[in-house]
């Protein structure tokens, strides 16, 4: 397995690593955090990969979980943040993308439930439903639902009619 995870490396999925953790984190410091423990997570359970599912697959899933561990961690104060010592405060160093409207969107999706917010980034990695259902763990047609409700949420975000 080892030979196998260097050929297939996580740098090609680095891009989506980074959008999963931008989404659940609000500083630097955090996402630097999530960031680090993601590749940790993916490096240590490599060998759990049985190549059932795609390898891009099995990044996103372990990625996405090690993310909402993390956050519960953080919900339940048993994990430590350095930006639990600085108060929130969103600068240029805290934007996703050097885009306006995509920051716009990303911070609408930090609105979102953490599973909602993993429907939508694999969606927008263009996924197909079948393979975000298998990270996610339900149906198909669960996904289609979802995105659909997600999409008409995010829509009332952004035209500003809630918070």
């Amino acid at each position: 397995m080892s030979d196998n995870f260097y050929k297939m490396s996580i740098l090609p999925f680095a891009t989506i690593i980074i959008k999963i953790c931008k989404a659940y984190t609000n500083t630097e410091e955090d996402f630097e955090d999530y960031y680090q423990e993601v590749c940790l997570q993916i490096w240590k359970s490599r060998n759990n990969f049985s190549e059932e599912a795609k390898w891009s697959t099995w990044v996103y899933k372990v990625s996405l979980n090690t993310c909402l561990t993390l956050l519960k961690k953080k919900k339940n104060n048993d994990y430590i943040f350095a930006s639990d010592f600085n108060s929130f405060n969103i600068n240029e160093k805290n934007q996703a993308f050097s885009d306006e409207a995509l920051n716009e969107l990303y911070s609408a999706i930090k609105l979102l439930s953490e599973v909602d917010r993993a429907v939508i980034l694999l969606y927008l990695e263009e996924k197909p439903y079948k393979e975000i259902a298998e990270i996610i763990g339900t149906s198909p047609s669960n996904i289609s639902t979802r995105v659909n409700r997600i999409k008409k949420r995010l829509k009332i975000i952004l035209n500003g009619k809630i918070n």
